[in-house]
Parts: C-alpha cells; sequence; structure tokens
C-alpha cells in the first residue's frame, strides 16, 4: 500500500551549529553528518573525514539516535544512510526519519534506496536540487505493513547485499595486488634517490585538456565516445573508459580526440582527488573538465603511466581558487622514474592477467546487481 514518509515516523531537517563559535568545534563529542558522508550504493555512513560538535552544541543542532535514517534532500538527491551512534548530528542537506513502530528501519531505509530517482524528479530546482521538509513528509512510497513480511525482505535484501560487498571487495584486493606489484617492481614512482632514470611529465608525455561541445553536438551520434566527469562517475569499479552515453562523429571529435592509452581524470570541481583516473581503451573526445595524459610509447607504457598517476594524490596540486582545478603547470613538472620499457612491458602483462580476473568478477557483481535490483523491484515497485 501507498504510505507517506510523514506517516512511518517522525521528521527533522538538519541544521549547522555556527562556525563562528570556535566551542562549538574544539571537541569530537557528537559526529556531524554531511552529504558527503554518505553512500551512493549502500547503507552505510563513512567513518572517515567526519567532523564532530561538542557537547556545547548540541542544543544549537538537530540530533537523532540510533537506527534513524538520513537522506540527501538539496544537491545530490537521495543518498541515505542508518544511524548507527546514540547521538548523531546532520547539516541542513540532510533529512532525517525517525521510523515509529510500523516500519522497520532497515526495510524503510531499502524502500526509499528503491525510490531515489523519484524522489530526484521530485527536486525540480534549476540550478541546485531541492526538495524541501513537507515535500519529503508527504512523499509517498509502496511498502507492505506486515511486519513479518518487512523482516523476510530485510533477511533477503541483506543476503543479496552482503554478496555485492564481496564481489566489490575482491575487486579492491585486486586492485590493490596490482599496486603491490608496481612498488615491488619499481619502488616509490617518485623517488628521487631510486636506482631508474629520471624524468618529468612535460618530458615525456603529452598533456590535453577536452573540449566542450555544445549540447545539440554533444550526441549527434558517431563512433567517438564525448566523456564527462559524471560518466567516470557512474564506472564505479572500472579502471577503463570504452564508451559513454553520448558519441560524436570523427570529424567533430577530429584534433580533440584522446587516442588510446590516454590516462584520463578530472581536473575542475570536487571530483578532483577522488579515485576518477581512467585509462582509455578507445578513441575518445571529453569535456573541458578532463585532462588527458598521453604518454610517448618509445619510453613510457601506458599501464605503467596510469598506476603512476593511481600514486598520485592529485588534491594536492589544485591551485586554491574558490573552484578547484589543476592546469599543465600543476603536472608537467611532476617527477617520474623511467625504468626500462622491458620491465615496463612485464608489468602491463601482469595487469592485463589480474584484469581477467576483475572482468569475470565485474561479470559476476553485474548479474548480482541485477538479482537485488529486480527483487526491489518486486518489493517496493
Amino acid at each position: 500500500m501507498e504510505v507517506a514518509l510523514h506517516e512511518l515516523g517522525e521528521i527533522f531537517t538538519g541544521n549547522t551549529p555556527s562556525k563562528k563559535n570556535k566551542n562549538y568545534w574544539n571537541s569530537e563529542d557528537t559526529v556531524f553528518i554531511k552529504p558527503n558522508d554518505l553512500n551512493n550504493n549502500n547503507l552505510l555512513l563513512n567513518d572517515k573525514n567526519n567532523e564532530y560538535i561538542s557537547k556545547e552544541a548540541l542544543a544549537q543542532a538537530r540530533i537523532v539516535g540510533r537506527n534513524s535514517i538520513l537522506v540527501t534532500c538539496i544537491g545530490t538527491i537521495g543518498k541515505i544512510a542508518i544511524t548507527t551512534d546514540a547521538k548523531t548530528a546532520f547539516n541542513q542537506q540532510i533529512n532525517a526519519i525517525v521510523p515509529n513502530k510500523n516500519v522497520y528501519t532497515k526495510y524503510l531505509a531499502y524502500a526509499l534506496m528503491h525510490y531515489k530517482p523519484r524522489l530526484a524528479a521530485l527536486a525540480n530546482a534549476p540550478v541546485v536540487p531541492i526538495i524541501n521538509k513537507k515535500q519529503f513528509s508527504n512523499f509517498k512510497i509502496n511498502l507492505n505493513l506486515d511486519k513479518e513480511i518487512q523482516y523476510t525482505v530485510i533477511r533477503q535484501l541483506d543476503l543479496v547485499g552482503e554478496i555485492i560487498k564481496n564481489k566489490n571487495r575482491q575487486l579492491s584486493k585486486l586492485d590493490e595486488l596490482i599496486k603491490a606489484r608496481f612498488v615491488e617492481m619499481f619502488g616509490d614512482p617518485q623517488d628521487s634517490k631510486s636506482k631508474w632514470k629520471k624524468s618529468t611529465i612535460e618530458k615525456c608525455c603529452t598533456l590535453k585538456s577536452g573540449k566542450t561541445l555544445p549540447r545539440n553536438i554533444e550526441n549527434e551520434g558517431g563512433n567517438i565516445p564525448y566523456v564527462k566527469v559524471k560518466d567516470m562517475n557512474s564506472l564505479e569499479n572500472m579502471t577503463y573508459i570504452t564508451t559513454s552515453t553520448r558519441f560524436v562523429s570523427d570529424k567533430t571529435a577530429n584534433k580533440n580526440i584522446f587516442p588510446v592509452g590516454t590516462v584520463i581524470f578530472p581536473k575542475r570541481g570536487g571530483a578532483i582527488g577522488t579515485n576518477k583516473k581512467r585509462l582509455t581503451k578507445v578513441p575518445i573526445c571529453a569535456d573541458l573538465n578532463i585532462m588527458g595524459v598521453i604518454p610517448d610509447n618509445t619510453r613510457i607504457n601506458s599501464y605503467y603511466l596510469f598506476e603512476y598517476f593511481n600514486m598520485v594524490d592529485l588534491n594536492t596540486l589544485n591551485n586554491g581558487s574558490s573552484v578547484p582545478q589543476i592546469n599543465n603547470k600543476d603536472i608537467n613538472p611532476l617527477n617520474i622514474n623511467i625504468p626500462p620499457l622491458s620491465l615496463q612491458n612485464e608489468f602491463a602483462n601482469f595487469v592485463q592477467q589480474v584484469d581477467k580476473s576483475k572482468v569475470a568478477v565485474q561479470k559476476s557483481l553485474d548479474e548480482t546487481q541485477k538479482l537485488f535490483d529486480s527483487l526491489m523491484q518486486e518489493y517496493f515497485g
């Protein structure tokens, strides 16, 4: 049956105690949650880089207890998490639901996860998407109020969800294996005292920025993927760029093509420093917010270069402007060791073998995700 959220619990909108009052932020008494502390694809809060408020700030904050549901309602809509602490504070971009006796917390959280696209559609602001408290309270979802059925649904989704987590852990471990092999073979990639020949990115690579195309051209059709940062965001477990949601013609791409073996990453905005580096496996065209590093393949193997950049914290290179960005002058001076190409090629062969395992795990993960999505549709659709 369809039920409005306000019928399932008490709803609060968060706030931020004054940053001007240092006493509010001088101790780690209560965790303070912001949208970045919620994940896109699971119900767990991140436990890294959290802020905290002091006891003095509690009276100025919105506080919920354990087993409350947090939902982002400004900016990125529909990220969901369940609180685990006895006291949790949260900012004004988040609404919280404290479920009543009619519904299990996790059952309601799973339902909201399923309804994320509808929530996002409700936020109709042209610049910053926003859902106000009234809209959120009146938002209706389809669920079963029989708590025995709710419990069964939770067990089923938890089981499939755990398989998905394990598959993602496998992929992470395989990535760690590649990093460990890189360090074993080459050491610290920026170690000035290493035995390898030294160079800079400027001397052994070509840097290239993308070009933003008019809306009516960016998906004109053709053979060349036109990649934006959000395309890279959607490929959570992917190392390589092989496609996009947009395609352009060879004529449009022209001199803006990033060839196969280009390391690409976001160069502007909040995506700098995130794990969004990719290696092109087909020629692509990209927008202005993406930078490409094209190796001189007589000196640098693209797999070696990609792993090198995986070990560079790009966030430390941003120029500190109001909108974070990195430019050629920030990347060009980076030191890089140049081992013999034969050794780099040996590393590339190792990576390609590991990639075969990753492909198998990813295929299994995709199939399990389809099962999870079909169960969500069955239970809440």
